[in-house]
């Protein structure tokens, strides 16, 4: 593991290495922070392909310049999840003028966070919308489910994904996409049915 010898190493031991040139204290850096860099990204992105694209950017940038970091200012910790708290934010507006989330609008992340509430305006309740996205599910082709499985609950990132399903990642990432697409076309279609059969019924009152 290359990771090793740097392991006991404080964070602050190891931005020293890399301002020293020693490129391999990273590895320990980001085995440290990666699951949090990525949370950071995904809660503000709703995209796990963007998060993770986030996640590599920001380590790639530690990398580069490691003499950015103040202690006076902080921990590492603190200046790394900073840091991609704020990049964050500038990849979500650059994405947000383009279109991003209006054109895909299929993150399951969102459809899970509003769809599976009590609250929600068709009137669903968490226990029928789980009902749906079960249903949801087995529409799916067994990679495009096994993808959404990994990725959402088992917690592995899309790189971890392709490597258990010994797939590239660019086939795993077509998986992902296509099989959220088909998961919000199903769900949106069960939700217009629910509101239109709870529709009251309109009567006429004239005589």
């Amino acid at each position: 593991m290359r990771s090793l010898p740097f392991r006991k190493h404080s964070d602050e031991e190891l931005i020293g290495g890399l301002c020293a040139g020693t490129a391999a204290a990273l590895s320990t850096l980001f085995d440290r922070y990666y699951r949090l860099v990525f949370s950071v990204a995904l809660k503000i992105l709703h995209d796990r392909g963007e998060a993770e694209d986030m996640m590599q950017e920001v380590f790639f940038e530690i990398y580069r310049t490691p003499e950015k970091f103040d202690p006076a200012r902080g921990s590492v910790k603190t200046w790394i999840l900073q840091y991609a708290y704020h990049r964050s934010l500038n990849r979500r507006r650059y994405l947000k003028v383009r279109g991003f989330y209006e054109a895909r609008q299929d993150s399951l992340l969102g459809v899970w966070g509003r769809d599976l509430s009590s609250n929600h305006p068709s009137g669903l309740t968490q226990k029928e919308w789980e009902a749906v996205f079960t249903s949801g599910f087995k529409t799916l082709k067994e990679k495009e489910r096994k993808t959404l499985e990994l990725a959402y609950f088992k917690g592995l990132l899309l790189k971890e994904v392709a490597n258990q399903m010994g797939e590239p990642l660019a086939n795993v990432r077509n998986y992902y996409y296509r099989g959220l697409k088909k998961l919000r076309s199903f769900v949106n279609e069960r939700h217009l049915l629910h509101t239109s059969a709870s529709k009251p019924e309109v009567t006429s009152d004239a005589k």
